[in-house]
Protein backbone atom coordinates (compact mmCIF):
# COMPACT_ATOMS: atom_id res chain seq x y z
CA UNK A 1 0.00 0.00 0.00
CA UNK A 2 1.09 3.57 -0.62
CA UNK A 3 0.98 4.46 3.04
CA UNK A 4 3.36 1.64 3.97
CA UNK A 5 5.82 2.74 1.27
CA UNK A 6 5.68 6.30 2.57
CA UNK A 7 6.41 5.06 6.06
CA UNK A 8 9.38 2.92 5.08
CA UNK A 9 10.98 5.64 2.92
CA UNK A 10 10.17 8.92 4.68
CA UNK A 11 11.13 12.21 3.07
CA UNK A 12 13.24 14.65 5.13
CA UNK A 13 11.05 16.68 7.50
CA UNK A 14 11.02 20.41 8.02
CA UNK A 15 12.06 21.49 11.51
CA UNK A 16 8.49 22.21 12.61
CA UNK A 17 7.27 18.87 11.23
CA UNK A 18 10.08 17.09 13.05
CA UNK A 19 9.08 18.79 16.32
CA UNK A 20 5.46 17.72 15.83
CA UNK A 21 6.58 14.17 15.07
CA UNK A 22 8.71 13.97 18.21
CA UNK A 23 5.97 15.47 20.41
CA UNK A 24 3.47 12.96 19.05
CA UNK A 25 5.83 10.08 19.87
CA UNK A 26 6.37 11.34 23.42
CA UNK A 27 2.65 11.73 24.06
CA UNK A 28 1.81 8.41 22.39
CA UNK A 29 4.38 6.58 24.52
CA UNK A 30 2.91 8.12 27.67
CA UNK A 31 -0.66 7.36 26.61
CA UNK A 32 0.11 3.76 25.61
CA UNK A 33 1.89 3.17 28.93
CA UNK A 34 -0.96 4.63 31.00
CA UNK A 35 -4.00 3.54 29.00
CA UNK A 36 -2.83 0.78 26.65
CA UNK A 37 -2.55 0.75 22.89
CA UNK A 38 -6.27 1.59 22.52
CA UNK A 39 -5.61 5.07 23.94
CA UNK A 40 -7.45 7.88 22.15
CA UNK A 41 -5.51 9.22 19.17
CA UNK A 42 -7.42 12.50 19.47
CA UNK A 43 -6.15 12.90 23.04
CA UNK A 44 -2.61 12.11 21.94
CA UNK A 45 -2.79 14.78 19.23
CA UNK A 46 -4.31 17.32 21.64
CA UNK A 47 -1.62 16.72 24.27
CA UNK A 48 1.04 17.10 21.57
CA UNK A 49 -0.47 20.45 20.63
CA UNK A 50 -1.45 19.45 17.10
CA UNK A 51 -4.62 18.54 15.25
CA UNK A 52 -5.66 14.97 14.49
CA UNK A 53 -4.92 15.63 10.81
CA UNK A 54 -1.27 16.27 11.68
CA UNK A 55 -1.11 12.99 13.57
CA UNK A 56 -2.49 11.12 10.56
CA UNK A 57 -0.07 12.85 8.19
CA UNK A 58 2.80 11.41 10.21
CA UNK A 59 1.12 8.11 11.13
CA UNK A 60 -1.59 6.94 8.71
CA UNK A 61 -3.09 4.55 11.27
CA UNK A 62 -2.79 3.42 14.88
CA UNK A 63 -0.49 0.52 13.96
CA UNK A 64 1.99 2.88 12.30
CA UNK A 65 2.07 5.02 15.45
CA UNK A 66 2.54 1.93 17.63
CA UNK A 67 5.41 0.77 15.42
CA UNK A 68 7.18 4.13 15.73
CA UNK A 69 6.70 4.23 19.52
CA UNK A 70 8.00 0.71 20.05
CA UNK A 71 11.01 0.96 17.72
CA UNK A 72 13.27 2.21 20.51
CA UNK A 73 12.34 -0.70 22.75
CA UNK A 74 12.84 -3.12 19.89
CA UNK A 75 16.34 -1.70 19.32
CA UNK A 76 17.12 -2.37 22.99
CA UNK A 77 15.84 -5.95 22.72
CA UNK A 78 17.93 -6.53 19.60
CA UNK A 79 21.00 -5.22 21.42
CA UNK A 80 20.22 -7.57 24.31
CA UNK A 81 19.93 -10.52 21.92
CA UNK A 82 23.43 -9.82 20.59
CA UNK A 83 24.83 -9.60 24.12
CA UNK A 84 23.28 -12.97 25.00
CA UNK A 85 25.08 -14.66 22.12
CA UNK A 86 28.14 -14.67 24.39
CA UNK A 87 26.28 -16.21 27.36
CA UNK A 88 27.72 -19.58 28.45
CA UNK A 89 24.35 -21.41 28.55
CA UNK A 90 22.60 -21.09 25.16
CA UNK A 91 19.21 -22.38 26.32
CA UNK A 92 19.18 -20.09 29.35
CA UNK A 93 20.24 -17.18 27.13
CA UNK A 94 17.26 -17.84 24.85
CA UNK A 95 14.83 -17.92 27.77
CA UNK A 96 16.40 -14.78 29.28
CA UNK A 97 15.73 -13.00 26.00
CA UNK A 98 12.14 -14.23 25.94
CA UNK A 99 11.77 -12.90 29.49
CA UNK A 100 12.97 -9.48 28.30
CA UNK A 101 10.32 -9.56 25.54
CA UNK A 102 7.59 -10.33 28.05
CA UNK A 103 8.74 -7.46 30.28
CA UNK A 104 8.74 -5.10 27.30
CA UNK A 105 5.31 -6.14 26.05
CA UNK A 106 3.73 -5.85 29.50
CA UNK A 107 4.62 -2.15 29.59
CA UNK A 108 1.93 -1.44 27.00
CA UNK A 109 -1.46 -3.08 27.45
CA UNK A 110 -2.59 -4.47 24.09
CA UNK A 111 0.87 -4.72 22.53
CA UNK A 112 1.16 -8.49 22.81
CA UNK A 113 -2.19 -8.95 21.05
CA UNK A 114 -1.09 -6.61 18.25
CA UNK A 115 2.24 -8.41 17.87
CA UNK A 116 0.50 -11.77 17.65
CA UNK A 117 -1.64 -10.43 14.80
CA UNK A 118 1.41 -8.94 13.07
CA UNK A 119 3.07 -12.37 12.88
CA UNK A 120 0.62 -13.33 10.13
CA UNK A 121 0.38 -9.91 8.44
CA UNK A 122 3.66 -8.80 6.91
CA UNK A 123 1.92 -5.73 5.45
CA UNK A 124 1.35 -4.42 8.98
CA UNK A 125 3.59 -1.59 10.14
CA UNK A 126 4.27 -3.64 13.27
CA UNK A 127 5.91 -6.29 11.12
CA UNK A 128 8.91 -3.95 10.92
CA UNK A 129 9.23 -4.57 14.66
CA UNK A 130 8.36 -8.27 14.68
CA UNK A 131 10.54 -9.40 11.74
CA UNK A 132 13.89 -8.21 13.21
CA UNK A 133 12.85 -9.74 16.52
CA UNK A 134 12.13 -13.03 14.82
CA UNK A 135 15.56 -12.97 13.15
CA UNK A 136 17.28 -12.23 16.47
CA UNK A 137 15.35 -15.03 18.14
CA UNK A 138 16.26 -17.42 15.33
CA UNK A 139 19.95 -16.77 15.97
CA UNK A 140 19.64 -17.48 19.70
CA UNK A 141 17.46 -20.53 19.04
CA UNK A 142 19.87 -21.97 16.46
CA UNK A 143 22.77 -21.53 18.88
CA UNK A 144 20.91 -23.45 21.58
CA UNK A 145 19.94 -26.18 19.11
CA UNK A 146 23.54 -26.55 17.92
CA UNK A 147 24.57 -26.94 21.56
CA UNK A 148 22.06 -29.78 21.89
CA UNK A 149 20.17 -28.05 24.69
CA UNK A 150 16.99 -27.22 22.75
CA UNK A 151 14.92 -29.66 20.71
CA UNK A 152 15.58 -29.50 16.99
CA UNK A 153 11.88 -29.32 16.12
CA UNK A 154 11.31 -26.00 17.92
CA UNK A 155 10.35 -23.25 15.45
CA UNK A 156 11.00 -19.55 16.08
CA UNK A 157 7.56 -18.47 14.80
CA UNK A 158 5.84 -20.79 17.26
CA UNK A 159 8.18 -19.69 20.03
CA UNK A 160 7.51 -15.99 19.41
CA UNK A 161 3.77 -16.62 19.37
CA UNK A 162 4.09 -18.51 22.65
CA UNK A 163 6.04 -15.61 24.14
CA UNK A 164 3.36 -13.14 23.02
CA UNK A 165 0.73 -15.41 24.54
CA UNK A 166 2.63 -15.39 27.84
CA UNK A 167 2.76 -11.58 27.63
CA UNK A 168 -0.99 -11.49 27.07
CA UNK A 169 -1.56 -13.79 30.06
CA UNK A 170 0.63 -11.55 32.24
CA UNK A 171 -1.27 -8.49 31.04
CA UNK A 172 -4.56 -10.12 32.05
CA UNK A 173 -3.24 -11.11 35.52
CA UNK A 174 -1.69 -7.94 37.00
CA UNK A 175 -2.08 -9.29 40.54
CA UNK A 176 0.22 -12.26 39.88
CA UNK A 177 3.76 -10.86 39.52
CA UNK A 178 5.28 -14.37 39.41
CA UNK A 179 3.18 -15.58 36.47
CA UNK A 180 5.68 -14.66 33.76
CA UNK A 181 8.51 -16.57 35.40
CA UNK A 182 6.34 -19.63 36.02
CA UNK A 183 5.19 -19.76 32.40
CA UNK A 184 8.70 -19.16 31.11
CA UNK A 185 10.02 -22.00 33.25
CA UNK A 186 7.36 -24.26 31.75
CA UNK A 187 8.55 -23.08 28.34
CA UNK A 188 12.16 -23.89 29.28
CA UNK A 189 11.11 -27.41 30.29
CA UNK A 190 9.37 -27.92 26.98
CA UNK A 191 12.29 -26.55 24.96
CA UNK A 192 14.99 -28.71 26.49
CA UNK A 193 16.37 -31.63 24.57
CA UNK A 194 16.25 -34.12 27.44
CA UNK A 195 15.13 -37.69 27.93
CA UNK A 196 13.51 -36.51 31.16
CA UNK A 197 10.79 -33.92 30.27
CA UNK A 198 10.45 -32.87 33.89
CA UNK A 199 14.10 -32.05 34.31
CA UNK A 200 14.82 -28.34 34.98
Amino acid sequence: MATDTAQTSPRPMRADARRNYERLLVEARTAFTRHGTDASLEDIARRAGVGIGTLYRHFPNRTALMSAVFQGEVDSLLTRSRELLAAPEPCRALVDWLRAIVAHASTYRGLSRALMAAQSDEASALSRCSLPMREAGSTLLARAQRAGTVRSDVDIVDLMQLTNAISLAVEQSPDDPELADRLLMLTLTGLKASSDPGRD
